[in-house]
């Protein structure tokens, strides 16, 4: 049996994993791979390979799909479930099925559960297996949400997760385990920080594999999901249909201030991608502060709508194809320009500015404290007497934050500066940001955090 040469490409932001199979002949297999091409294609070029099979293992709801523009562009041959009912060109497979890859083997698994389509993708070097692509099935240390395709079938879709769970387990220990979903990502259940392991090290360890019946499985399953964005009830059907293709390269076109007038009073959000100490200095008003990091995709989607259109502000030394390919992979296609003059060019032209100050932990003594964090990270520690308003849940519950001068926090200041610029289009000037979390608060006074909802 030959070593399977597997190159894992790990997305961080999303907390997803694609893979790339080298079949050792000049072609690859792209396993969920998302829109956002330019790492794969990268890793591809330095070894010489061509991308011959691009497989999803469902259809998913927190990224578009690269399948389908690596067939326009490579020639890949889509491999999907035939259950999924794609609208574009693919392979479409069913349980049992084989794909011959020239010296290895596609062996394709029902494990529905995360979706109703779901595929898992053993790798076959002959009659061994030597490894398998789960996707949202088993996870290291968890195993992918079951809610996401409708709320009435959530329990349904968790006992067949069950179910595949244990066939997954029936392979020998020694075969790897590739998930698509580990750390960070809102599909899953929190896992291990490892993104591969083995069957028998999950057999050993998996709380999920070892639950003693059915409906404890259920139950610890179902009792570990947090929120997730609301763009994940968008994408699978646009992963269905077939995601439009955009190629190797996107734009960004400039603008100028009286583009930027124009294009706000048609309703464009305007998203403002720097550092949170220059949101704070000084910004459009009205604008949404959404820091350009490896989560930007996460709260782009969670937040904005995707029928708006996009106006981008970013310091020169920020990434621009990273704006761009981050609103691509979650389906933000609509991206208008980016304002490109700076916040002196926009007071130069008679536009205002806001600012949000940033304090230390001396400013939460006289104020309210809210708390943006999800409800997993306030309930180990915060602040006492700090009120909780997840972000993502914050602008269908305005109304419930603090009146008077408040003070947002979160884990290092991004998402409460995000949420300070949403409170602030209410024209509160009320507002201000803690410069880091509540371990740097507890460091700084020596007062213990409060644990616990």
């Amino acid at each position: 049996m030959a070593e399977v040469n597997v190159v894992p490409l790990v997305d961080e932001g999303l907390g997803n994993t694609a893979y790339l199979l080298d079949l050792g002949d000049g072609r690859a297999l792209a396993v969920d791979a998302s829109r956002d091409l330019r790492t794969l294609r990268a890793v591809a070029e330095r070894r010489g390979l061509r991308i011959a099979y691009a497989a999803d293992t469902h259809l998913h709801a927190d990224f578009l799909s690269g399948a389908r523009d690596l067939a326009a562009s490579d020639g890949a041959r889509v491999l999907a479930s035939a259950a999924g009912q794609r609208e574009f060109g693919h392979v479409a497979l069913a349980d049992g099925d084989e794909v011959d890859l020239g010296g290895l083997t596609l062996r394709v698994l029902a494990t529905p559960g995360h979706t109703h389509e779901h595929i898992a993708f053993e790798v076959l070097d002959g009659p061994w297996t030597v490894g398998v692509f789960t996707g949202g099935s088993l996870l290291v240390g968890a195993a992918a949400r079951t809610d996401l395709v409708a709320p009435e079938r959530t329990e349904e879709l968790a006992r067949a997760q069950y179910r595949s769970l244990r066939r997954l387990a029936t392979l020998g220990d020694a075969v790897a385990v590739w998930p698509t979903h580990g750390a960070g990502s809102f599909c899953s259940a929190p896992p291990s920080a490892e993104r591969t392991s083995t069957i028998g090290a999950q057999r050993a360890t998996n709380a999920l594999l070892r639950a003693e019946s059915e409906d404890a499985f259920v139950t610890a399953l179902l009792g570990s999901l947090g929120t997730f964005p609301p763009y994940f009830l968008r994408l699978p059907e646009l992963n269905r249909l077939g995601p439009a293709l955009v190629g190797s390269a996107a734009v960004l076109p400039d603008l100028r201030v009286e583009d930027v007038r124009r294009l706000r009073e048609a309703d464009a959000e305007v998203v403002d991608v720097r550092p949170v100490a220059d949101f704070a200095a000084g910004h459009i008003p009205g604008s949404l502060s959404i820091p350009l990091r490896g989560v930007f995709a996460t709260w782009l989607g969670w937040l904005v709508d995707p029928d708006r259109p996009l106006v981008v502000v970013r310091n020169a030394d920020q990434d621009r194809d990273e704006v761009i390919w981050q609103a691509l992979k979650i389906g933000y296609d609509r991206l208008a320009g980016e304002f490109t003059g700076g916040m002196a060019t926009w007071t130069a032209a008679g536009g205002q500015l806001r600012s949000i100050p940033l304090v230390d932990g001396a400013a939460l003594a006289d104020a309210s404290i809210l708390d943006v964090r999800q409800i997993s990270e306030y309930t180990t520690g915060h602040v006492p007497g700090a009120r909780h308003i997840e972000l993502g849940g914050l602008a269908a519950r305005a109304g419930a934050a603090p009146v008077g001068r408040t003070v947002l926090m979160c884990g290092h200041g991004e998402r409460a500066m995000t949420a300070a610029s949403l409170l602030a289009r209410a024209d509160r000037t009320d507002l201000a940001v803690l410069a880091g979390g509540p371990s740097d608060w507890s460091t700084a006074t020596g007062a213990k955090l409060e644990v616990g909802a």
